[in-house]
C-alpha cells in the first residue's frame, strides 16, 4: 500500500515539474523573442528606408537625366 502511495505522489510531483518547465521554457521564449525584436526593429527600419530610397532613385535620376538633356540641347 505505501509503494502505491508513493508511485501516485511521485507521479504528481512528475506533472507539476513537468507543468514548472513548460511554464519557464514559455517565460525564457517570450524574453529571447522580445529580446531578438528589439534588435531586428532597428535593422528592419534602415532596410526599409534604404530600399524605399533605392526604389526613388531611379525615377529622380530619369527626371534628372531629362532635365539635363533639356537643358543641354536648349
Amino acid at each position: 500500500m505505501l509503494e502505491i502511495l508513493f508511485t501516485v505522489l511521485f507521479l504528481c510531483l512528475f506533472g507539476w515539474a513537468v507543468k514548472l518547465l513548460f511554464k519557464i521554457t514559455w517565460g525564457v521564449a517570450k524574453v529571447i523573442g522580445l529580446i531578438l525584436a528589439v534588435l531586428a526593429l532597428p535593422a528592419l527600419i534602415i532596410g526599409l528606408v534604404a530600399a524605399g530610397g533605392f526604389i526613388l532613385l531611379i525615377p529622380v535620376a530619369l527626371i534628372a537625366g531629362a532635365v539635363g538633356l533639356l537643358k543641354a540641347c536648349g
